[in-house]
C-alpha cells in the first residue's frame, strides 16, 4: 500500500535529490531537501483537507484531482510560480529569467537582490495574513493556550488581523526600507516599493480567500439540495441514492480544492524564498514535496483515516508566521539560509512531538479507565 500510493513520490525525490547534487554539489543538496521538508510540512493540513473533501466525490471527480490537479499544483504553481515571481519583480520575462540563471548567475543573483524588497514584502504579508487569520480564530483545541485563547478573543474585533498586518507593513516600510538597498555610497529608498508590494500581498490574500469562501458556500448550497432530494426520495418511498457529490457539486468541490491548492502553494514559493533564491533549488524542492502532499492525499482517501496528530496544523502555521517574520526582516538584514529553512521545520517538528506526547496520555488515560479496580477483602 505505501510502496503503491508513494512510489511516485520516492521515484521523484531519488531524481531530484540525484541532480541536485550533481548540479550543485552538498549546498544545492541540502536546500533542495530542507525545501522538500518546508513544502510537505506547510501543505500538510491542506493534504487533510483535501482528503476530507475528496472522500465526498465520485471516483471520476477523484481521478480528475488526482491528474489535472496535479499538473495545475505542481508544474504549474510549484515549478512555473517561482520563475514568474522573479520575471515580474525583476522586470524581465521568463525564458530571460531562465536563461539568466543558467547562463549568467551573477547577473541573475543582482536582479533578485534588486527585486528582494518587493518579494520580500508581498511574501511576508500575504504570509502573515494566514498566520494572524490562523491565531485570531477561536478553536477548541489549542498548542500554547496561554497565548491563543486571548489572542482568539481580539479576533473577535472586525477585521482585526487586517489592522495588524497594515500596522507591521508600515513598520516595515518605514524602519526597514529605507536602508533595503545600496548602490554605491548611497541608499536607495525602498519605502513606496514595499508599501505597494506589501499592500499585493495583502489584497492577494483577501481574493484567496474569497474565491475560497465563494466556493465553499456553493458547496454547502448543492450538498443542502442533495440532501432535500433525500428525504424526497424517502418520503415517496424511493431508495435515496448514495451521498457522492457528482454534476454541479462536484465541479465546485474541484474549484474549491484548486484554490484551496493555490494559496497553499503561495505559501510554499514565498516561504522558499526566505531560505532560497535560486529557482531551480525551489523548482526541485517544491516540486518534490508536492508529490508527496498528492500521495498523502491519496493514501488518507484509501485508508480512510484523517489526521490524528491535533497540533500540526498549529506548528504549520506557526512556521508559516516565522517566515513571514524572517521576509520581512530580510528587507534590511540578510539572515542565514540554515535559520529561516530549520525554524520553520523544528516549529513543525515540536507540535508533531508534542501531538504524539499528547496521544500517549489519551491511550494511558483510556487503559487506565478500561483497567478492572481490585479490592482486598478484610
Amino acid at each position: 500500500m505505501i510502496l503503491r500510493t508513494f512510489g511516485w513520490s520516492f521515484a521523484v525525490t531519488g531524481i531530484g535529490m540525484a541532480a541536485a547534487y550533481f548540479f550543485w554539489g552538498w549546498q544545492g543538496f541540502a536546500a533542495v531537501a530542507i525545501l522538500s521538508i518546508l513544502e510537505i510540512s506547510l501543505s500538510f493540513d491542506n493534504a487533510v483537507v483535501n482528503a476530507g473533501i475528496l472522500k465526498r466525490m465520485s471516483p471520476f471527480w477523484q481521478r480528475i484531482f488526482l491528474t489535472i490537479g496535479i499538473l495545475i499544483a505542481v508544474f504549474g504553481m510549484r515549478l512555473v510560480f517561482p520563475v514568474a515571481i522573479v520575471a515580474v519583480t525583476a522586470g524581465v520575462g521568463p525564458i530571460e529569467a531562465i536563461e539568466l540563471a543558467l547562463d549568467d548567475p551573477d547577473q541573475y543573483e543582482q536582479m533578485v537582490t534588486d527585486a528582494h524588497p518587493s518579494i520580500a514584502a508581498f511574501g511576508g504579508m500575504f504570509l502573515l495574513m494566514i498566520f494572524l487569520n490562523f491565531i485570531f480564530q477561536e478553536r477548541h483545541i489549542t498548542w500554547l493556550g496561554w497565548l491563543e485563547r486571548p489572542l482568539a478573543k481580539l479576533g473577535k474585533i472586525d477585521s482585526f488581523a487586517v489592522g495588524v498586518a497594515m500596522a507591521a507593513l508600515l513598520t516595515s516600510a518605514v524602519v526597514m526600507a529605507p536602508h533595503a538597498h545600496q548602490h554605491g555610497d548611497t541608499y536607495a529608498d525602498k519605502t513606496s516599493t514595499v508599501l505597494l508590494a506589501g499592500l499585493a500581498g495583502i489584497l492577494t490574500h483577501l481574493v484567496v480567500a474569497g474565491l475560497s469562501g465563494y466556493f465553499e458556500n456553493r458547496l454547502e448550497e448543492e450538498e443542502e439540495r442533495a440532501e432535500e432530494a433525500e428525504e424526497a426520495a424517502l418520503r415517496a418511498g424511493r431508495q435515496p441514492s448514495t451521498l457522492v457529490v457528482t454534476g454541479k457539486a462536484a465541479f465546485f468541490l474541484f474549484l474549491y480544492l484548486e484554490v484551496l491548492d493555490a494559496s497553499f502553494s503561495f505559501d510554499g514559493v514565498i516561504g522558499a524564498f526566505a531560505i532560497t533564491n535560486h529557482i531551480f533549488w525551489m523548482a526541485l524542492g517544491l516540486g518534490i514535496g508536492a508529490m508527496y502532499v498528492r500521495s498523502l492525499t491519496i493514501y488518507l482517501v484509501r485508508e480512510g483515516t484523517l489526521d490524528e496528530y491535533r497540533y500540526l496544523e498549529h506548528g504549520a502555521h506557526y512556521a508559516i508566521g516565522a517566515l513571514a517574520v524572517m521576509l520581512l526582516l530580510t528587507i534590511r538584514w540578510p539572515l542565514p539560509e540554515e535559520v529561516t529553512g530549520l525554524l520553520g521545520v523544528g516549529l513543525i517538528a515540536a507540535a508533531f512531538w508534542t501531538s504524539v506526547r499528547h496521544n500517549r496520555r489519551d491511550r494511558r488515560a483510556e487503559e487506565a479507565e478500561d483497567r478492572p479496580v481490585v479490592t482486598s477483602g478484610v
